[in-house]
């Protein structure tokens, strides 16, 4: 067990991190019948809570435009119930398990307001950013390479601009 925790604690090389990702991501393709995307349980979530309101997003243009994807899961009603959102808590339980066996786990002080203004802020533009490219760096840029698609190198174009930009607006107001 020993051995085990000493090989979590130290960084892993980029290659086997790539490998292990290409294989779980075939395996989920074959498994699930659809790749890996995080950010549309995210959406359903989303989804779930306007509806619970009152606001109808099931009637919005983009779920009749995005209706191939997710047609089952609105016919269903299962808006929280989904392999989406399975994937997800996967995923959050995965990262878990590996930090706890890192002995790597730690729940960090917000230091102040500005913080939690400023994570929301990113949070939101990062989530409507996800939208436009309809998925986040998994679904659109892992995903869109391999399968030879233009648009995921034009994501990786942005989103290699965006964190240049973002590490200099850090820096100079943050850090």
């Amino acid at each position: 067990m020993k051995c085990i925790k000493d090989r979590l604690k130290k960084p892993w090389p980029y290659w086997i991190g790539g490998i292990l990702l290409g294989i779980l991501n075939v395996a989920l393709l074959v498994i699930t019948g659809v790749a890996w995307h995080v950010t549309s349980g995210f959406l359903l979530w989303g989804a779930a809570v306007l509806d619970f309101l009152g606001a109808e997003p099931l009637k919005w243009d983009f779920f009749n435009i995005f209706n191939v994807q997710y047609k089952e899961i609105l016919l269903n009603h299962s808006l929280i119930i989904n392999k989406f959102t399975i994937l997800n808590i996967a995923v959050i339980i995965g990262s878990l398990i590996a930090t706890l066996f890192a002995s790597q786990f730690n729940i960090k002080k917000i230091k102040n307001r500005k913080q939690v203004i400023i994570a929301l802020i990113g949070g939101i533009i990062m989530g409507y950013g996800a939208r436009l490219a309809s998925g986040c760096n998994i679904g659109s840029f892992l995903i869109g390479i391999s399968s030879f698609s233009l648009h995921g190198w034009i994501y990786w174009i942005f989103i290699t601009l965006g964190a240049f930009i973002g590490t200099l607006i850090l820096k100079k107001f943050i850090l």
